[in-house]
C-alpha cells in the first residue's frame, strides 16, 4: 500500500492512497477514531469561529469533531443531520446530496424538533472535508429550511474548489489525487484535471 505524508497542528500521519475511481483518488484522511488529532485541531478550530448558538454538522465523521467543539465551547448539545429517516423523527426536513468521497446520491435528513432548535439561531456548519461543497450545501440546506442564520462554515481540510472559498473556515488545503497509469498518484486543484 502507498501511503502519503500528512501533516497538522504539530501531528503526522500517513494516508492511505485510494482510487475512488477510475481516474480519482484521496489520500484518506479519516479522523472519526483518531482522538487525539480530534482532540488537537478542534480547540483550532474554535479559535477561528465567530459567536453561535449551535454547532451542526452531517452523519458520521463529522460527530467526533463537532462534539469535541461543542464541548469546549460549553454548549449542551450540537445538531446532527442523520444520512436516513429515523422512526423518532417528528417531521423532518430532508435533502438530496452528491458526495465526491462516496461517489453517490445521499439525503440527509434533520429532525423537526432539532430544526425547532435551531430556528432563529446563529448556526455554525462543521465537517471533517470540504472538497466539492455539496454536503456542505446540503447542511446549509437543512438549516435554512430549519430559519437558522448560517454564520460560519469549518472543516480541518479544504479540498479542490473549497480551497479558494472566502466562506470557508479550515485549518489545512489537503488534495485530491489523479489516479496514474503507472498506479502513482498526482496532486489535481480540480475534478476538470483528473479527467484531462
Amino acid at each position: 500500500m502507498k501511503y502519503f505524508d500528512f501533516e497538522i497542528c504539530g501531528l503526522t500521519r500517513k494516508l492511505p492512497y485510494v482510487q475512488i475511481s477510475d481516474k480519482l483518488g484521496l489520500a484518506s484522511f479519516v479522523c472519526l477514531s483518531d482522538t487525539e488529532l480530534v482532540q488537537t485541531v478542534a480547540p483550532e478550530l474554535v479559535k477561528r469561529l465567530p459567536e453561535v448558538d449551535y454547532l451542526m454538522t452531517a452523519e458520521a465523521k463529522g460527530i467526533c469533531l463537532t462534539y469535541e467543539m461543542s464541548r469546549i465551547m460549553g454548549m449542551k448539545e450540537f445538531i446532527v443531520a442523520r444520512k436516513s429517516r429515523k422512526p423518532y423523527m417528528v417531521n423532518p426536513v430532508s435533502h438530496h446530496v452528491f458526495s465526491v468521497t462516496t461517489q453517490k446520491e445521499q439525503t440527509l435528513w434533520l429532525d423537526g424538533c432539532d430544526a425547532d432548535k435551531i430556528r432563529g439561531k446563529r448556526v455554525a456548519l462543521i465537517d471533517d472535508v470540504i472538497a466539492t461543497g455539496e454536503s456542505l450545501a446540503a447542511i446549509e440546506s437543512l438549516a435554512n429550511a430549519a430559519g437558522a442564520k448560517v454564520v460560519a462554515r469549518a472543516a480541518i481540510l479544504a479540498e479542490l474548489g473549497a480551497v479558494d472559498r472566502k466562506d470557508i473556515i479550515y485549518l489545512k488545503e489537503h488534495y485530491v489525487f489523479r489516479v496514474n497509469a503507472d498506479g502513482s498518484f498526482t496532486p489535481i486543484k480540480s475534478l476538470e484535471e483528473a479527467n484531462n
